[in-house]
Order: C-alpha cells, then sequence, then structure tokens
C-alpha cells in the first residue's frame, strides 16, 4: 500500500471516462487512451466501471483507481454509492476505489460507516474519498480512508460553485488531514495543474482536458461561432 501510494506523490493521473452514446464509449477505446496517457507520462488511470477497470488494468498495466457511476431511486451519490458496487470493482482489478464521501443519504439506507467498515475485512485495500468540502474530508480521514480527493466540490448543492479548481479546498484539506489530498475537478491547463501542487496536492487527476475530445471541440466551436456573430455584427 505504501509502495503505491509512494508512485502516485507529485505525479499525474489521468481520468479516462466514456459514457453510452458518445464516440469515444467502450472499454477497448478506454484502454487505448489509458496507454496514450501512460506514453505521456501519467502514473495512474481513473476509470469508471469494471469493464473498463479491468480492460484498462489489462492492456495499461498502469495502477488503476475505479469508481462504478450508477444512479439509484432516492439518493443523489452517483460514485461507487453502494458497498456492493465497491466490491465490484475491487474484483474487476482496481488498486485503489474512490467512493462518494459526501454527508448525503446513500441508497438502500447503507452507510458510509459501513461501507468502509465491509471495504477493510479485506486487507490491503486502498480507499479514496471524494468530497465536496473540508468538514467532508475530514470526517473521511477519521473514518480511516487513505486518500482524499476533491473531486465533489462544485457538484454539491453546498459546496462553491466555479469554473475553475478549487484550489482554496486542496489548501485547506492539505493543512487539516494527515493522509493525502488529490486534486481533481475542472483542472483544464498544466498551469492549473501546477497551481494545485502548490496548494499542497498530493498528486492531480486530469480528465476532461486529456480525454474527452468532444467537450474540447464544443469549446472551440462555441468560441468561433462567437467571434463570427461578433465579426458579423460590426
Amino acid at each position: 500500500m505504501e509502495k503505491l501510494l509512494e508512485q502516485l506523490k507529485g505525479q499525474l493521473i489521468v481520468s479516462c471516462q466514456a459514457y453510452p452514446g458518445e464516440a469515444l464509449y467502450g472499454s477497448h477505446i478506454m484502454a487505448a487512451m489509458a496507454n496514450a496517457a501512460k506514453d505521456g507520462g501519467a502514473a495512474a488511470i481513473r476509470a469508471n466501471s469494471p469493464q473498463d477497470v479491468t480492460a484498462i488494468k489489462e492492456g495499461c498495466g498502469l495502477p488503476v483507481i475505479g469508481i462504478w457511476k450508477r444512479s439509484y431511486p432516492g439518493s443523489d451519490v452517483y460514485i461507487t454509492p453502494c458497498l456492493s458496487d465497491a466490491e465490484l470493482i475491487f474484483a474487476a482489478g482496481a488498486d485503489i476505489v474512490a467512493v462518494d464521501a459526501t454527508g448525503r443519504e446513500r441508497p438502500g439506507g447503507e452507510t458510509l460507516e459501513g461501507l468502509v467498515s465491509g471495504i477493510r475485512r479485506q486487507p490491503g485495500r486502498l480507499l479514496m474519498a471524494d468530497v465536496s468540502t473540508v468538514e467532508e474530508g475530514i470526517a473521511a480521514a477519521a473514518l480511516g480512508f487513505d486518500l482524499i480527493s476533491t473531486t465533489l466540490s462544485g457538484y454539491t448543492p453546498y459546496s462553491p460553485k466555479s469554473d475553475g479548481p478549487d484550489f482554496r479546498l486542496v489548501a485547506e484539506l492539505a493543512a487539516a488531514v494527515q493522509v493525502p489530498v488529490i486534486a481533481e475537478g475542472r483542472i483544464h491547463t498544466p498551469g492549473e495543474a501546477a497551481e494545485a501542487f502548490r496548494a499542497g496536492a498530493y498528486a492531480v487527476v486530469v480528465g476532461t482536458a486529456i480525454t474527452r475530445p468532444h467537450t474540447l471541440t464544443e469549446q472551440f466551436a462555441r468560441a468561433i461561432l462567437g467571434a463570427g456573430s461578433a465579426r458579423d455584427g460590426r
């Protein structure tokens, strides 16, 4: 466990995810994307679903942080909501499993404490807490999570909304907990990734800016359309 965490220190983690209906959807494509990230210097991959975790782990060889985005009635918890989801992600080959560690109600009356306790029945498993506030991060560290990530900042009703990374949360968590803090969420540029490390991040996760070309294309297309409209209006 300590060796794996040391591998991530000061490194880039690339999130390789695609969804049904998108051109890049498919485990074989995500495995290829992970290999491209590896060629570029990524130290680990974050991946969604058992099938993608398995394909990336077998085809890439880098450590995999696994999640499973699942919707359950009556709960807003979306990232690996249940113990059974986490178990399947570990079984798929994930080295670390990340879960929503906010205080929101979980499906079926499960609790975060129960999920952590269930995972710990087998030794050697690493857990990452995806949080949206410093209070959630402190609570997750007290529960025994091995890493804390700022993934959900801006995605809960009570966390600050921003177009950019939450550097303040990174800094506050780094000062408040003794476990590694991972900066994730809306990191768009290499400069922002570097700023996250200056704020105290142990490692940085980047997804959209590297692995979602359709989103980047949309941004360029909107900018060009806006420039054309301004030109035509003159």
